[in-house]
């Protein structure tokens, strides 16, 4: 049968459909929302983004760059929504959040191969090609029979997004526009900076805020990428101004000087009527996200639209049980695409379900399922979640140092990377022409 199972409609799901539709495959894609919500998520859009509206950076010479332009070349479609949608983030690929996600949504529900399923998957179907891109919020009875299933236990970490606030409450004659290091349009970003005093009180406060609880799990173990600023300041007071309060790159125009703290706001919609707290990632309890924000001096009216939340997120141990062309060794028409498997951030679950997709699509017509090039990003990630020899796998970011070295060593960084790049779109490029995938 020309017909493949999809469990889960976030952005490896959604890729992963579009994959085998556009090839001529049939898709049950199954999203269980809205008729039945995570702690995350707000909607029933496919490709629905729950923490930041940043894809990271543009630059080829940055990993998550050259994997979006990886994807574009596959023809990926979470890619082209997210170009479509773009808004201004420095050096970042920013997008509208509502309207990448509606984009998307709209593209499967409209292309006669996909059926659209709302309802909540509790078990694998045992038989046929199967996808499971159920994500890092997989309901409790479906992660059992993953647990069953794959006969490998479950691991976990918490994630934990920044609050939303309105624009329209921020007072802008303490604050000012500027990217970091003027990387970007001014416009991009604003910054409310804060003195040493001020300083010191937020961080206080931080300290001294109370947490939401948590449930399940008595050890808590958080993905660096995403730790709470309340985790981070409990390392030590410089903590977050080393971190997503770093005044460097930056001047504040009233006395001419980087300011001894910032916290930096991004657009978070295509309007501007919404900013994303940068690196404010937060368990806080919302009484005292209010209260602790409002101490910043051009937030001390904040409206706050959306709080920030923690919620558990499960993967599995992929390097144990998973092929790197995303099969399940046990059972090589069971693939697993996304956050499930151990990979960390949107463009790597992106990731994940178009090669799940192109692979799922090869099985069915009697042809070997690939292995993407080990010099490509794309091919690099999927080795790591399938080779890792750590004993404590944990989620991992797109980087330069999951790439093979280059022939001859490069010192200075920024050339070395664009090497890097260079190989890359070149193997890339290669690997899709000889497969047939351009």
């Amino acid at each position: 049968m020309n017909k493949v199972t999809i469990i889960g409609g976030g952005l490896a799901g959604s890729e992963a459909a579009w994959q085998l539709a556009k090839r001529g495959m049939q898709v049950d894609l199954y999203e269980m929302r809205p008729d039945v919500m995570t702690p995350a998520h707000a909607s029933g859009d496919l490709a629905e983004l729950v923490c930041s509206n940043s894809l990271r950076a543009k630059d080829l010479t940055n990993a998550a760059g050259l994997l979006k332009e990886e994807l574009r070349q596959a023809d990926s479609l979470v890619m082209q929504m997210a170009d479509r949608h773009a808004i201004g983030a420095g050096g970042a690929l920013a997008v509208d959040r509502e309207g990448f996600q509606k984009g998307v949504t709209q593209a499967l529900m409209d292309h006669p191969l996909v059926n659209l399923i709302r309802e909540e998957v509790k078990a694998i179907p045992r038989e046929g090609v199967r996808i499971i891109a159920s994500g890092p919020l997989t309901s409790e009875p479906l992660s059992a029979d993953i647990q069953k299933i794959t006969g490998s236990d479950q691991l976990y970490f918490y994630d934990a997004a920044a609050p939303i606030i309105s624009k329209e409450s921020i007072h802008m004659e303490d604050a000012f526009w500027q990217s970091r290091y003027d990387k970007g349009p001014a416009e991009d970003y604003l910054n409310c900076p804060l003195d040493e005093d001020q300083y010191a009180a937020f961080y206080e406060a931080v300290l001294a805020a109370p947490w939401a609880p948590t449930r399940d799990f008595e050890d808590e173990v958080f993905f660096e990428g995403c730790m709470p600023i309340e985790t981070m300041a409990g390392r030590g007071r410089d903590t977050l101004r080393f971190g997503p309060m770093k005044p460097v790159g930056l001047v504040d125009p009233k006395t001419g000087e980087p300011p001894y703290a910032v916290v930096q706001l991004r657009h978070d919609d295509a309007h501007g009527q919404l900013m994303n707290i940068v690196g404010f990632q937060t368990r806080m309890r919302w009484g005292a996200q209010g209260d602790i924000l409002r101490m910043i001096p051009a937030l001390r009216d904040a409206e706050i639209v959306r709080y920030g939340v923690m919620h558990r997120n499960t993967y599995i141990k992929s390097p144990d049980i998973l092929l790197a062309t995303g099969q399940l060794k046990a059972d090589p028409q069971l693939f697993f695409a996304g956050q499930m498997t151990g990979v960390e951030g949107y463009v790597e679950s992106i990731a994940g379900g178009l090669v799940a997709g192109v692979n799922a699509y090869r099985l069915l017509q009697g042809l070997d399922p690939l292995t993407f090039p080990q010099t490509t990003t794309l091919g690099a990630l999927m080795g790591y979640i399938s080779h890792s020899l750590s004993p404590n796998f944990q989620p991992m970011n797109v980087n330069f140092g999951l790439l093979p070295p280059l022939e001859k060593k490069v010192r200075n960084k920024k050339d070395r990377n664009s090497q890097y790049a260079d190989r890359a779109l070149a193997d890339f490029a290669s690997f899709l022409k000889e497969n047939d995938l351009d």
